[in-house]
């Protein structure tokens, strides 16, 4: 059938993925021995056939030859950069623990390293690219059926019409006998296809579906069934509501009879759904609604840039800091380092610096924001805030482990309490540590939060920067915190 041509198709381009990567790995070491004027000898072949085998064992933990369809060049990037960061400290270390590092010329080594990821990453992206070109004109596509028509599997519709170049083309709704549509699928249909649709109202009207973008409904349950079975189907979506597990089994169950890639799309949780996943317990399958992503391999990272960056930052930034301490010292009185307890990863409290800038030090169960034109800031406190570097002693936090450089941005306990009861999802803020610097403040949502809007603004972000959590995406965040996050018009 078409579907096991398609899965044989894939093993033979994985096979050819490796062999491209093995040759761009030796190609650019060969390049950078040119560029060098050193000769290509046996042990130089010898540790680049080395990093080629080592990278294809090290791309299979983070399945970097499957299939990326649908998913992001970010996160096929990260894989492809964890991949080989892997391959370079191996290599680093066998060379260290053999005492044959001294052999091979450093400049050539750093080279290399470098250039092998940039190429890897610039071959992937030039394929994906021309991937997308081709899919968007009709070749290397996928054909696809909605079962069940919901808001779910209209909101699907709609998002695979304005992505073309995923390649997975839809071939229309099944409807499922028994189940009506719902109350709401008229309006979403209609808010989607822009124009009037027919009355989804009565399971029985379901074949005038107009469709999105051309495409209605083209039978039921069983002929989706057949169309699977004859290889006309390669992917199937089931858009059914969870109360109806029941016949979702029943369908998981007739789908196995072929080989289409089933997924199911419930209509259930919606955008709250944080980092969630399928985990096993025994037997038992577990799906985890409002998890953390930075655990594991992700948390060692985590920690690791969090470490490296916080180093250089205060060695960096140690003489800038000392002068601040002695202009605070000298422009009022007060301790230089002002404490105040804020909540935590896991909603714990910890004890945050900064550089003094207010004639008062509240930490108690009630306290005020500044204010524009607040008279407890002091003049050069009103610098520092205007420019953030009174958040500079916090690099002390990160090393503690208290917090990261790239999180949501902790408040005071006072204000925790205050607002968990009235800002939905508030408190998920605290599955990551809290970061000198966050999704939400760069964004602009940076300062006072005198009013409810503004405080479910910077939750929205912060819960947006957890669910899209890459060491790539903070990096991003960095870099835009050098370029605009040091001044803010919201920072009194």
């Amino acid at each position: 059938m078409q579907q096991g041509w398609i899965r044989s198709h894939q093993s033979d381009l994985a096979a050819i993925y490796r062999l491209i990567d093995g040759v761009l790995i030796l190609a650019v070491l060969g390049v950078c021995l040119s560029v060098a004027r050193q000769p290509i000898s046996g042990d130089w072949l010898a540790v680049g056939l080395l990093a080629v085998m080592a990278f294809v064992i090290m791309a299979e933990p983070v399945e970097l030859y499957r299939s990326w369809r649908t998913d992001s060049f970010r996160a096929m990037l990260a894989a492809t950069s964890i991949a080989w960061v892997s391959v370079c400290l191996l290599l680093l270390l066998v060379g260290y623990f053999t005492g044959a590092g001294h052999e091979f010329s450093r400049l050539v080594v750093g080279c290399w390293f470098v250039s092998s990821l940039l190429a890897l990453g610039s071959w992937r992206y030039a394929l994906r690219r021309l991937l997308q070109y081709l899919r968007v004109h009709d070749r290397n596509t996928r054909s696809a059926a909605i079962l069940g028509i919901t808001p779910t599997g209209l909101q699907l519709a709609r998002d695979l019409r304005q992505h073309p170049e995923l390649g997975i083309r839809l071939r229309g709704f099944y409807h499922i006998p028994g189940i009506p549509a719902q109350e709401n699928t008229a309006a979403d249909h209609m808010a989607l296809v822009g124009d009037a649709a027919g009355n989804l109202a009565d399971a029985a009207n379901a074949d005038k579906v107009d469709g999105v973008g051309g495409v209605g409904c083209v039978g039921n349950m069983q002929e989706a069934l057949a169309a699977a079975r004859c290889g006309e189907l390669d992917l199937v979506y089931i858009a059914l509501p969870i109360s109806e597990a029941k016949r979702i089994d029943e369908l998981l169950a007739a789908f196995a009879d072929t080989t289409a890639t089933v997924h199911l799309l419930p209509d259930i949780f919606g955008s709250s759904l944080l980092q969630s996943r399928w985990y096993r317990i025994g037997r038992s399958a577990v799906l985890s609604i409002y998890d953390t992503p930075i655990q594991g391999i992700n948390g060692w990272l985590k920690r690791l840039e969090d470490v490296v960056i916080a180093t250089l930052a205060l060695v960096l930034l140690s003489p800038l800091m000392l002068l601040i301490a002695l202009g605070v010292k000298l422009s009022s009185r007060g301790p230089v380092i002002f404490r105040q307890r804020r909540y935590g990863y896991g909603g714990n409290t910890i004890e945050v610096w900064k550089f003094r800038s207010m004639t008062t030090q509240e930490d108690g169960a009630k306290v005020i924001q500044a204010t524009r034109n607040d008279p407890r800031v002091t003049r050069f406190g009103r610098f520092l805030r205007r420019t953030s570097l009174d958040e500079l002693p916090q690099l002390i936090n990160v090393l503690r482990g208290d917090m990261s450089i790239v999180g949501p941005r902790p408040h005071a306990v006072a204000h925790n309490e205050q607002f968990r009861g009235l800002v939905s999802g508030y408190m998920l803020r605290h599955k990551v540590k809290p970061g000198i610097t966050g999704w939400a403040q760069v964004n602009g949502w940076r300062g006072e939060t005198d009013t409810l809007e503004k405080m479910s603004k910077r939750v929205q972000y912060d819960l947006d920067y957890i669910r899209r959590w890459s060491l790539f995406f903070d990096c991003y965040i960095v870099l835009i915190t050098l370029f605009k996050g040091f001044n803010s018009r919201n920072a009194y």
